[in-house]
Parts: structure tokens; sequence; C-alpha cells
């Protein structure tokens, strides 16, 4: 159980003030513990390829258009190719979330496909639909938009905004796309407990930093 729950958890840190010594010992964490992903900024994507070079099953993961996702598409297009470029496997792209409340649901499709097409393959494609934001409308036509774009996963959260992951946001979303794409429950997964919960209502993957903590079967006071 603890390994099959490794594989399952993205090992994350996205802080802004994180230091080289916190970023070193969250690859050093993720290659122990054999997780799904390291998740770190962008600035940090080249050094985490070249450390788990010699660990292809812990992917390299990193985020785009984060935390607001109010940055244009032509830019996380280009944020996209050039984390590829650095190294990275998969990127969870924060959505347009104004046009989504303003339902501008052709600007929010183009905006997830651009990055959809800037992986040109090389990449999974996670999109942060950022639940605490929206209405249950909004998250299933958030997570319709993402399918149709050609997404891989859709995500609940950035864990930088005002709440995070709940049963109940994962169940819903999960029940939206199907079997055929994946759910990341992210913000707020501090335990086993809280990692259960979401994996029994439909989550595949999970965003936390408290990763050790919640193989440990302890309790993280994290927020992410």
């Amino acid at each position: 159980m603890t390994t099959n729950l490794a594989r399952m958890l993205d090992h994350t840190l996205l802080k802004a003030n994180a230091t080289k010594e916190e970023v070193m010992k969250l690859l050093e964490e993720a290659k122990k513990y054999q997780f799904a992903s390291v998740c770190i900024n962008p600035i940090w994507v080249k050094t985490a390829a070249e450390f788990l070079c010699d660990t292809p099953e812990v992917k390299v993961c990193t985020v785009i258009g984060f935390p607001l996702g109010a940055t244009t598409s032509e830019v996380k297009a280009f944020e996209t190719k050039n984390a590829i470029e650095n190294g990275a496997t998969e990127v969870d792209m924060v959505i347009n979330i104004g046009a989504l409340k303003d339902q501008q649901y052709d600007v929010v499709e183009n905006d997830i496909k651009a990055v959809v097409d800037a992986t040109k393959g090389k990449a999974l494609t996670k999109v942060i639909i950022e639940t605490c934001l929206l209405t249950n409308e909004e998250k299933e036509k958030a997570c319709q938009l993402a399918v149709s774009a050609g997404a891989d996963f859709v995500k609940t959260s950035t864990g930088f905004s005002t709440g995070g992951a709940t049963v109940e946001d994962v169940a819903l979303m999960k029940k939206t796309v199907g079997s055929t794409k994946g759910v990341k429950a992210s913000g707020g997964v501090r335990g086993l407990e809280d990692a259960d919960a979401v994996i029994k209502a439909g989550a595949n993957r999970i965003g936390a930093s408290s990763g050790v903590a919640i193989i440990n079967g302890q309790t993280s006071l994290s927020s992410y």
C-alpha cells in the first residue's frame, strides 16, 4: 500500500522563498520514496531533471501560469516549451479563471489547448481549475473544456488561493471527466486520512508538500 500510494504522490515545493537546500531535500526524498513526480517551480526544473536523470520513474513536474492563470496563452505556451527543454515531463497549468466566470469558453479552451499543443506529446498536461473560486457548474464546465482541449488531467487547486482539494470537488471532477482522464487533488492533503479520502473520491494523483508525512502515516501542518 505504501509503495502504491507513493506512486500517486507529486512531491511538491512551490513556495516563492524555496531555497536550493530545500529543493535538494525534496529531490532526495522523491528518489528515496519513489514518488510519482516532484512538482517544482520552473526555475528548478533543470536542477531536478539532472538530479533525477538516473531515476526515470520519478517524473519532473512544473507549473505554468502559476498561481493566477492570468498570463496570456502565448506566454503559457512559451513557458511550457521552455520547461520541457529543461527536462519537465509533466506540466500543471492554471486556467484563465476570469474568462471561465465570464463564460468565454472558447478563450478558456484555447488557453488550455495552447499548453497541450506545446507539450507535443512530450509531457502530460494537468489543468488546474482552482475549485475554491468556482461554482459547481463552473467546475463541471472547466473540466469539460479541459477534456475537449486534450488535457490528460484536471487538478483541483494551486494551494495558493482561498482553499484546496475537497472530497466533494474530487468526486464531481471525476464524475465529469470519467475514466479516460485523471484527477489530481492538491492543497490541504496533509496526512494519510486525507489522502485515502480523496483517492476514494476518484483522485489518481495527489499534489502535496507533505508526501513523506503521508507515507509515514503522519500529518503535516503544511497548507499545500
